[in-house]
């Protein structure tokens, strides 16, 4: 709406300016507003500069941004921040172990956190990446219906990634 660089009382240059109030709009003189303002122990607030005549209002700019400040801090508070948890596998890992890691991936699922998961190929390891779409396709089931594919396992170099997302 109004921004922190506003021009206020006597910054305002213009001649005549259209002033909105809690009654009505009105286009007078900026000297006439600015006693107004005065008269109250109050702010002359240009809120737009880019209309001919610009709009200003009468208020208590400072208790203005006070109040502004405060909704930003409210709004700040009540965002939630979505954490990456990364898991790692290995083209030659055992059933039990990716139990347990699926087990921490649920965990992390669950606490809205997205997971990424990824397959480290080293040698010749790099010449059966197949192998690690199967341990992939093995730890989606062990996950089951917390987590959705976000983004498809991709082979990045010699490392092998998929990224889950919390259902919802």
């Amino acid at each position: 709406m109004i921004n922190r660089n506003a021009n206020l009382n006597e910054n305002i240059r213009a001649k005549e300016i259209r002033l909105v109030g809690e009654e009505e709009t009105q286009i007078i003189s900026t000297s006439e507003a600015l006693k107004m303002a005065i008269e109250r122990n109050l702010d002359l607030v240009m809120i737009s500069p880019a209309v001919n005549p610009p709009v200003c209002k009468i208020m208590d700019y400072n208790k203005f941004l006070y109040e502004q400040s405060k909704k930003e801090k409210e709004n700040r508070k009540k965002q939630k921040t979505i954490d990456i948890k990364e898991i790692r596998l290995s083209p030659s890992i055992e059933e039990h172990d990716i139990d347990v890691k699926a087990n921490n991936a649920k965990k992390f699922l669950q606490n809205e956190n997205k997971v990424k998961v990824s397959i480290r190929f080293r040698g010749r390891q790099n010449n059966y990446t197949h192998v690690g779409k199967e341990v992939f396709d093995m730890f989606i089931s062990k996950i089951g219906d917390v987590g959705i594919i976000e983004k498809p396992a991709k082979l990045e170099g010699n490392n092998m990634i998929l990224i889950l997302a919390p259902k919802k």
